[in-house]
């Protein structure tokens, strides 16, 4: 049995493991970047680098926490206690990349860089979201990431007493396969930011379905605030692989 959430005893005091892994996912994601980086024939300018770099953290910042206080909307508007605490402690990664994304199109537009920069981050943003959902599964009920209840085979107990979906291992799963076709796409030497526009209209259209399990609040129909987001990243990650194909297979041939 598994005691959630679950903890660390470091230097004589109990340490929560999510943050630990999460923190962990990051570092490693970071390290596997920058090895890619070295290997990758394509040398962008210093400049151009920390300007995307720069553009894809404070989207992601402003994003997570903007789209992370959006699940709860009459909380964040109507609350008499809210406090600026709540609103940092509040984090979707829905909403990170959503507004990475925002943030680097504008980086670019600032520095006049017009080539797609998302294939190199892909497999390292997947690695830092597989560590992170490993510790989102072992804070169980105890942070808003865990499943509505279930009599499916898969339910289990996240420390309540229901059995319960386990999302962070639906989503583990998911990014390990999507991994594996995304390697095989790599190979066929489609246009660059093919692979990044993949995963991105993938993770997306998944987590769309996948919050249909999870505790929400309904904004529009029976959608959550994720759900919405999720939505319009889905339309425009459509429109960007028919851009993307097109200029493969209708490309003229020299």
């Amino acid at each position: 049995m598994i005691d959630f959430p679950a903890t660390l005893h470091l230097f004589g005091k109990d340490i929560l493991l999510h943050p630990v892994l999460e923190s962990l996912g990051i570092f490693l994601g970071m390290r596997y970047y920058f090895f890619l980086k070295r290997k990758s024939p394509e040398k962008l300018p210093l400049t151009i680098s920390l300007a995307i770099i720069a553009g894809a953290t404070a989207g992601a910042l402003l994003g997570s926490k903007i789209i992370g206080n959006l699940e709860n909307p009459y909380t964040l508007l109507f609350s008499t206690d809210f406090s600026i605490k709540r609103f940092w402690s509040n984090n979707t990664i829905v909403g990170g990349l959503a507004f990475g994304l925002i943030g680097v199109e504008l980086a670019k537009k600032i520095v006049g860089h017009k080539e797609s920069t998302g294939d190199l981050i892909t497999f390292p943003l997947m690695l830092a979201i597989i560590i992170g959902r490993i510790g989102c599964f072992f804070t169980g009920i105890y942070e808003e990431t865990y499943g509505l209840p279930t009599d499916s085979i898969f339910g289990m107990h996240l420390g309540d007493q229901y059995l319960r979906h386990p999302v962070a291992l639906y989503e583990i799963a998911f990014l390990v396969l999507l991994w594996g076709i995304l390697k095989v796409i790599q190979k066929k030497h489609f246009p660059s930011g093919f692979v990044f526009q993949i995963f991105m209209l993938s993770y997306f259209t998944f987590r769309f379905f996948l919050d249909f399990l999870k505790p929400r609040i309904e904004i529009v129909g029976n959608l959550g605030a994720i759900q919405l987001t999720c939505l319009l990243v889905i339309i425009y990650y459509i429109y960007k692989v028919n851009i993307t194909l097109k200029s493969k297979y209708l490309a003229p041939i020299i």
